[in-house]
């Protein structure tokens, strides 16, 4: 499901969370920024100023998207900062939220294991289109990121989220679904979409 878009298209993962530091699944539980992970922010945005500049483009010749979760809109205003632009100018897109891990938000993988046997095997064995109880397959998630890439005309910044990098490694990036498993998704760094790849910087 490749959606060609005029491009390039800068995005970056929000900054860490005490969640991450954890090893506890967030999804689309509204969870804050740790200081390392404000500290990531600032660097994503000095990372995007000078792609901004490697491209020819200034701020004003992209458009600005982010995820309306705190620690990801928080990511976008603090590399704004970091770029000393106003930091609230961007908008917010529920469809740049994060994968819904439904029943599994709040728990880490061990937890997950021990109260759902055999649903870590489960979707290991068919990771693109597996649904957590009461969540969302990544299929379902490229569906509604898809449809946002539908509306964006022109280059973009996008603050995201880790399940949303994965969609558009797939829908912009040349990936198949299961080259997308278990790839790292770095935060404070830029993964830049332009001829159709996706490049981390």
């Amino acid at each position: 499901m490749a959606y060609d878009i005029e491009t390039p298209l800068f995005f970056f993962r929000h900054g860490e969370t005490f969640y991450n530091a954890e090893g506890r699944i967030q999804g689309q539980l509204d969870t804050p920024l740790s200081p390392i992970g404000r500290a990531q922010a600032g660097e994503a945005g000095r990372k995007l100023a000078a792609a901004l500049s490697d491209s020819g483009l200034g701020a004003g010749d992209v458009g600005w998207f982010a995820s309306p979760l705190s620690r990801t809109s928080e990511s976008m205003a603090l590399a704004r900062a970091a770029m000393a632009l106003p930091q609230d100018d961007f908008e917010r897109d529920k469809r740049l939220m994060e994968i819904s891990f439904g029943l599994w938000q709040d728990l880490t993988w061990p937890e997950i294991a021990a109260r759902y046997p055999g649903s870590v095997l489960a979707r290991k064995a068919n990771f693109w289109n597996f649904r957590p109880p009461d969540g969302e397959s990544y299929a379902d998630l490229a569906a509604r990121v898809h449809s946002f890439l539908a509306g964006v005309r022109g280059p973009a910044v996008v603050a995201s989220h880790g399940g949303v990098a994965r969609a558009l490694m797939v829908l912009l990036g040349g990936l198949a679904p299961a080259d997308v498993e278990g790839m790292p998704i770095y935060q404070g760094r830029l993964l830049v979409f332009a001829a159709g790849r996706g490049r981390w910087i």
